[in-house]
């Protein structure tokens, strides 16, 4: 019961990610919310990391590491997230974030070599299928435009690449002071972009942008990400399932708050690509070992 009641946390607090950047986006500009969430993020880790914890900084050799990681996970991927929240549906959204887990298969074959089975293509040529189905209204009734969606797929991209980057070094700090540095790398390399692109006449220093910021913060990337810890801890596979629940309490909190509508498309759309995760991600069967089957019919 303790592990289904995390997992049903994780996956509330985890897909109300796009319907609070669209709350955010009604008096904010998108670059604005995403960098002052990553230097808040970034301070509250590292003067927890550093100066609390005592933990020891990077090495030399691993700033650069942290600028390319930071810039992958957090300035490109969030701020292209962010950005494509002001010209597409947060359901949609919510349903995007669901195909990154074959996306970061697929890199993973072509850049560390792993085998991809014919399960990871058929589930993501079925999520890539449902997305397309739950994009077409959109485009046609004007909720979401083709640059939205651009961007949408930019930024899966890049957390793919991010991750797969990630995986492939060996690190010789703890996972707080990576997050925290890649974090404030990610402020930095963002902040060109949100000087020169905010229209600060749009933007509104109100109750609203910073509710968004401290949400996106705080229940999204501190307290969903340590539980989502804790699930992979406990058994990776049956964590992977609570991914499964995300796209559809995301069209739910779209439809509740936003008034999103859910029609025929968003169903079929949804129920391919949470068909493609489970494909892509149920354990395989296990063939019975031949010496050992042998050595039972002889008996």
């Amino acid at each position: 019961m303790k592990d289904i009641l995390i997992g049903l946390l994780f996956a509330m607090l985890w897909s109300s990610a796009s319907v609070v950047t669209k709350f955010g986006l009604q008096t904010s500009e998108p670059f604005v919310i995403t960098n002052t969430r990553f230097v808040l993020a970034a301070m509250l880790m590292l003067v927890w990391a550093h100066l609390v914890r005592r933990q020891p900084l990077p090495a030399p050799s691993e700033y650069r590491k942290l600028l390319i990681y930071g810039m992958l996970n957090a300035s490109i991927y969030l701020g292209a997230f962010s950005w494509a929240m002001r010209y597409t549906t947060a359901g949609l959204g919510t349903l995007s974030l669901a195909l990154n887990p074959l996306l970061i298969a697929i890199i993973s074959a072509a850049f560390l070599k792993k085998k991809v089975g014919s399960a990871i293509w058929t589930g993501l040529l079925l999520g890539i299928a449902g997305v397309a189905i739950v994009t077409f209204p959109v485009l046609q009734n004007s909720t979401a435009t083709p640059l939205g969606v651009g961007l949408l797929f930019g930024s899966m991209i890049s957390y793919s690449l991010g991750t797969v980057y990630f995986s492939g070094i060996t690190w010789t700090i703890p996972r707080l002071v990576i997050n925290g540095w890649q974090i404030l790398f990610g402020a930095l390399t963002l902040l060109p972009f949100t000087l020169g692109l905010t229209d600060w006449e749009h933007h509104k220093w109100t109750a609203t942008f910073w509710a968004t910021v401290v949400w996106l913060i705080i229940p999204v990337s501190i307290v969903a990400v340590q539980l989502w810890l804790y699930l992979l801890h406990q058994d990776a596979v049956k964590a992977a399932l609570w991914l499964y629940l995300c796209p559809v309490l995301g069209f739910f909190y779209a439809w509740l708050l936003l008034g999103e509508p859910v029609t025929l498309y968003t169903v079929v759309g949804a129920i391919l690509v949470i068909w493609g995760l489970y494909i892509s991600q149920r354990p395989r069967k296990q063939l019975p070992d031949k010496s050992s089957s042998g050595t039972l019919d002889k008996r």
